[in-house]
């Protein structure tokens, strides 16, 4: 079953995306057209896309799985406990990762938000 894009993931694909880059310009035009497929049990915020392809344009990333955009995520005491990477498939969105490389700090595309805006 799919839902909506949630706001938390939404946030995030914008500011990752951000910029002139004609990779990022044509994703960011896929955005509105995405569907939650699934999201990861662990409560990390991993977000697995489902688009319909007819609706919108690939970017031109390449015919393979790419990271299209990436950013570590830091805590306010500085600590960098993970990343968040976008990865496309054949030029559309595939899925938001939110990594943990820390069990101490919970990382999540709230957390990765705060990272992006500040």
């Amino acid at each position: 079953m799919t839902e909506g894009l949630p706001p938390d993931v939404a946030d995030v694909l914008g500011d990752l995306l951000d910029g002139d880059d004609p990779v990022h310009l044509a994703l960011r035009a896929q955005v509105p057209h995405l569907q939650v497929r699934e999201r990861c049990t662990c409560g990390c915020g991993t977000t697995y896309f489902e688009l319909d392809a007819a609706s919108v344009q690939p970017a031109p990333s390449g015919p393979s799985t790419v990271v299209a955009a990436d950013a570590q995520i830091y805590t306010e005491n500085g600590d960098c406990p993970g990343e968040v990477l976008v990865f496309v498939e054949a030029g559309y969105l595939s899925w938001l990762e939110v990594c943990s490389w820390s069990d101490d700090t919970e990382v999540t595309p709230a957390l990765a938000q705060r990272t992006l805006r500040r």
